[in-house]
């Protein structure tokens, strides 16, 4: 577990830099999103992981581990954006950001270590695929929890399904490290 946490502390610091970046950047321009539109851009990330993915070839630069990043920064947005009133503040300062940055990607860590716990490390077992069509699963359910004006009977909320497509995209990361690595 030990190198599990370090390996996600390792992912979280680079994608906390290129998000405080294109904080520097566009200042907190995401804070005109609402939920739905933070869905779409992680579904857009996820679509073009699995499209590569299924024709083994991509015409575009970017990287599909630029393409995860993406889904760790958009869905902590989507956390923050949770917390925040829509009618709030714009613009937030390079601490608040940071300050929210970090409480979230904690949050997501230490629910990460639970479910480690509980599954085993289950997700060391897992394809990358699994792992993006899981996180199209979950953009599937915050969509269907939108469209019930954001209420559950029984499961979880937007929340808790921005903080599982975080953990995926982590673990996706990880072990595609860990096959770098390797070869």
């Amino acid at each position: 577990m030990n190198r599990t946490i370090q390996q996600y502390d390792a992912v979280i610091v680079t994608c906390k830099e290129v998000f405080l970046k294109k904080n520097k950047d566009y200042g907190t321009s995401w804070r005109v999103l609402r939920t739905i539109s933070v869905v779409d851009q992680l579904y857009i990330k996820a679509q073009r992981i699995r499209t590569i993915q299924q024709l083994k070839q991509q015409k575009v630069e970017d990287d599909i581990a630029g393409e995860f990043k993406g889904i760790i920064n958009y869905a902590v947005i989507g956390l923050i954006q949770l917390e925040l009133p829509e009618d709030g503040a714009d613009d937030l300062s390079e601490d608040e950001v940071t300050i929210l940055y970090d409480t979230y990607a904690e949050k997501a860590r230490s629910l990460m270590q639970d479910k480690n716990h509980d599954y085993g490390e289950a997700w060391r077992s897992m394809s990358q695929e699994s792992f993006v069509d899981l996180i199209l699963v979950k953009l599937r359910r915050i969509r269907q929890i939108l469209s019930n004006d954001q209420q559950t009977l029984i499961s979880e909320g937007i929340d808790a399904n921005y903080n599982d497509i975080l953990n995926y995209a982590v673990f996706a990361l990880i072990l595609q490290g860990e096959q770098s690595m390797a070869k």
